[in-house]
């Protein structure tokens, strides 16, 4: 059996992760060891998880769909849940598809689809210059275009109309719920990622009115949302002219929203 790589007391670290609130305490206490090199590296990194920092900022990178992505410091760590969006896309992109990753933040979305699609253009939005930055470490040597801007804005001219998919995990917690959000979402998180404006919607009604003009006839949005929201979302969608339909897996607690635009 291999030794540890430093003398230490697993029972004590999982101890003080789980008074912290870790659910996961032992499987987080296994990572931040394999993530220290000493001792004091490991006490550092365990007394910044227990003040809130997200694990996956402090091991640098977040488990999604099997890959591991890169995740930097302030930025969104993609969710479990957002592989219904990859599923969903997939299950409606067809062959060589073009596809848009609106608010793309790590670019785990990006990630997970470019090998399995192999899409003739995949282009990943976002509007944090961090996230932006991360998303083009994690896609570097992949035929990706990572662009900082606000949702459609930077995309080039000549794809209006021409879109085979449109995902977007965009911010959707309402406005004065970001308050009550755990510290480790809140605090190390950018706000931008997570504020969806009063009722939650702001950004994605915005995303679904681009879908109408950047989508080709026959073409999918995809969004992720929570389960009280969805049906506003679809009325919204609905208004204006797409076909929408409410997603859920329950082996990811997801919800989220499939929308074609009319041929």
């Amino acid at each position: 059996m291999a030794s540890d790589p430093f003398p230490h007391d697993p029972a004590a670290l999982v101890a003080r992760l789980r008074a912290a609130g870790c659910v996961y305490a032992e499987d987080e206490a296994a990572l931040l060891t394999a993530a220290a090199d000493s001792p004091q590296a490991l006490t550092a990194l365990t007394d910044r998880r227990i003040a809130g920092e997200p694990l996956e900022h402090l091991l640098g990178w977040a488990e999604f769909c099997g890959r591991r992505v890169a995740v930097d410091p302030g930025v969104f760590v993609p969710r479990a849940r957002t592989a219904l969006l990859v599923e969903a896309a997939a299950s409606v992109a067809g062959p060589a598809p073009a596809l848009v990753d609106l608010c793309c933040g790590s670019g785990a979305i990006s990630v997970a689809l470019v090998d399995r699609l192999a899409p003739r253009w995949l282009a990943a939005v976002d509007v944090d210059p961090a996230a932006v930055a991360c998303a083009r470490r994690n896609l570097a040597g992949r035929e990706v275009t990572v662009v900082r801007g606000d949702l459609y804005d930077p995309l080039p001219a000549h794809w209006r109309g021409r879109l085979d998919v449109v995902v977007a995990n965009a911010p959707y917690v309402p406005t004065p719920a970001v308050a009550l959000m755990p510290a480790e979402a809140r605090l190390h998180e950018a706000a931008v990622a997570l504020d969806g404006g009063v009722d939650g919607l702001a950004v994605l009604r915005r995303v679904a009115a681009g879908a109408v003009d950047w989508l080709r006839p026959g073409g999918h949005l995809v969004v992720e949302v929570s389960a009280g929201q969805a049906e506003a979302l679809c009325a919204a969608m609905t208004g204006l002219g797409l076909l929408p339909r409410v997603l859920h897996a329950d082996r990811w607690d997801a919800t989220g929203v499939l929308a074609r635009r009319p041929e």
